[in-house]
C-alpha cells in the first residue's frame, strides 16, 4: 500500500442501529484493493446537539459521513453544517424516499427505527448496551447528562458487570470510578442524585478482591492498589462524595451481581414514584 494514501473514515450515522449505513460503507470500501478503511457507527442520534458532537469529532478525521436519517430536518441540518465545514456527505436513504414519494403520490411517515417498531423493548437492550460500553469507567463523563443510572464507587465494586447488567433491563447506565486523586466530574454534580447509586464494599473483600487481580496481571500483591490502608482511605473519600450528592449508598458486599441489581431497580422506581 502506498504510504502517502490516508486512511480514510467513514462515520456511520443513523436514528436507528445504523447496519444498513455500515453495509453499504463497508461494500464500497471493499472496492479499494490495499487500503484500510476506518468505520465508526453512531446508531440513534434523534437530534441537533448530537449531531454537533459528531461533526466537531469528524472534522478532526477528515470523515466521510455516511448516514440513513429519515427525519429530513436532521438530514438538512447535517447537510447545512457539514458543508461549512468541508466534509462529504452520503444519504443513503433520502433519495430512495424522495423518489418512492414522487412516484406513489404519497408522503413518507419520516419515522425513525420503524422497521423495528414491533421489537422496541429489544432495540432498546441494544442501545443500552451500546451506552453502556461506550460510558464504562468514566470513560466520556458527557454520558452521565444522559443516562438513566450512574453508578459511582471506588475501583472493584463492581461498576461495570452492574452496568452491563442494568443495560440488559433497558437501562443506560454510566458508572464514574472515584479515585482520591482524580477529581469527578462537573456532570456528575449537574444531574439529580435520585439518578446516582453509590457502591462500596468491606475493606477486608475488597482487599482480597484486587489482590487476587493484581495475581491475574502478574504483579505483587504488595501493590498500593491492594494496601489496605490506601483502601480504607479510598472509601472514605467515596463516602466523603456520595454524602456531598446525596445519593443512596448500596453495600454490595456478599451480594451477586443480580442482588444488588435488584436493589438499584427498586431505588430508582421508588425515586420516579416520588419525583
Amino acid at each position: 500500500m502506498d504510504v502517502s494514501v490516508p486512511m480514510p473514515v467513514i462515520y456511520v450515522i443513523s436514528d436507528a442501529l445504523g447496519e444498513t449505513a455500515e453495509f453499504v460503507g463497508r461494500a464500497a470500501a471493499a472496492q479499494f484493493v490495499g487500503i484500510k478503511t476506518r468505520l465508526r457507527r453512531v446508531p440513534y442520534v434523534r437530534d441537533e446537539a448530537h449531531l454537533e458532537e459528531i461533526l466537531e469529532e469528524a472534522v478532526a478525521e477528515e470523515a466521510i459521513l455516511v448516514y440513513t436519517l429519515v427525519l429530513k430536518g436532521l438530514r438538512d441540518y447535517l447537510e447545512r453544517r457539514a458543508a461549512e465545514r468541508g466534509l462529504k456527505t452520503v444519504d443513503i436513504l433520502g433519495p430512495l424516499i424522495g423518489a418512492l414519494s414522487d412516484q406513489t403520490g404519497l408522503e413518507p411517515t419520516h419515522t425513525p427505527n420503524i422497521i423495528h417498531r414491533l421489537d422496541e423493548q429489544y432495540f432498546r437492550k441494544v442501545e443500552a448496551i451500546e451506552f453502556a460500553v461506550k460510558y464504562d469507567d468514566g470513560k466520556d463523563s458527557r454520558g452521565v447528562l444522559y443516562a438513566d443510572v450512574v453508578l459511582i464507587g471506588v475501583s472493584r465494586t463492581s461498576k461495570t458487570p452492574l452496568s452491563m447488567y442494568l443495560a440488559h433491563k433497558g437501562l443506560k447506565a454510566a458508572n464514574i470510578p472515584l479515585v482520591p486523586e482524580v477529581i469527578p466530574p462537573d456532570e456528575l454534580y449537574a444531574i439529580s442524585p435520585r439518578k446516582v447509586i453509590g457502591l462500596t464494599l468491606r475493606p477486608e473483600l475488597l482487599n482480597k478482591i484486587r489482590t487476587e487481580r493484581l495475581k491475574t496481571l502478574g504483579l505483587g500483591a504488595s501493590a498500593d492498589y491492594a494496601n489496605l490502608e490506601r483502601i480504607m482511605q479510598e472509601l472514605e473519600y467515596a463516602r466523603g462524595i456520595m454524602k456531598r450528592i446525596g445519593c443512596p449508598v448500596v453495600d454490595a458486599t456478599g451480594k451477586a451481581v443480580e442482588e444488588t441489581a435488584s436493589i438499584v431497580l427498586e431505588i430508582l422506581f421508588k425515586g420516579e414514584r416520588n419525583g
